[in-house]
Formats: structure tokens, sequence, C-alpha cells
């Protein structure tokens, strides 16, 4: 039995050495150009969606935040009450990058203040990083992404 225990142990500590991501309730891995890839928190729901990165203190760097659109469309997006910049990436129904918006500033003002970012082109999702994060990860418009 104590062999057993050990091996256990064992198993339990080798598997949380792990050099790949995984996702866990929620979430989805997302494979950048180049074959890194990060955990991203999977925002499907309207009031999920609206809520997104509010009052969140940070991000960190090997995580996102992925919107799933119910369909495609022109989808700007906003900082009201995000305390951190963001990279904004918008992906078409292929998940092409389609449009970045790098470095968007927070917005901690009243919600009419806050200007609207993107939309300009047709997208089915949207991953959001922390500011810098999409150039030092190689992510450039026309690049594919996989989730």
């Amino acid at each position: 039995m104590r062999l057993q225990t050990l091996g256990w142990i064992a198993f339990l500590l080798l598997a949380g050495c792990s050099q790949q991501p995984e996702a866990g309730l929620g979430e989805r891995i997302v494979t950048l150009p180049g074959g890194k890839r990060i955990v991203a928190e999977v925002m499907i729901r309207p009031e999920d969606m609206a809520r997104g990165m509010m009052y969140r203190e940070r991000m960190e760097p090997d995580r996102g935040m992925l919107f799933l659109h119910e369909r495609p469309g022109r989808y700007p997006y906003w900082m009201h009450n995000v305390k951190i910049p963001l990279d904004i990436v918008w992906l078409d129904g292929s998940r092409r990058v389609v449009e970045i918006s790098s470095n968007t500033p927070p917005c901690l003002e009243r919600a009419e203040s806050c200007k609207a970012y993107g939309g300009r082109e047709v997208s089915a999702a949207v991953l959001e990083l922390a500011g810098g994060e999409a150039a030092k990860l190689g992510i450039a418009e026309g690049a594919v992404l996989q989730f």
C-alpha cells in the first residue's frame, strides 16, 4: 500500500510539471502562430460578454479571454471599467485575424465617455490579451489561430 501511495504522489508531482497549458471548465486552448498555446476564458452568454475584463486587475501573459459571437458581424468593443490595457484581436469565421487594437487604453470614466474600438471588419470571435502581448506572440492581421 505504501509503494502505491508513493507512486500516486510521484505521478501527481510529475503531472503538475507539464509544460503544456491545460484548459479548465469554461476555457479553451488557443494555438497561436508558431505553435505557442495559451489558455483563454470563453465568453458566450451576452451578460458575460458585456462584463468581459471589467474590474480585473491583471491578465497573465499566457492567458486570454475569447468572445464567441452567435453570428458573424461588426462588433466594436469598449474598455469601460477595464483597469488594464488590452490587445483586442478580431477573428473571422475561419479564425483569421482581421483587425487588431493594440494596447487599447482602459476607461474608468463614465460609460458615455468611453471610446469604442474596432468592429470595422466582420468577425465571429474576439480574443483579448494583456496589452502588448499580440505583437510579442506574433499575432498579426492575416494570421490564423486555432481553438
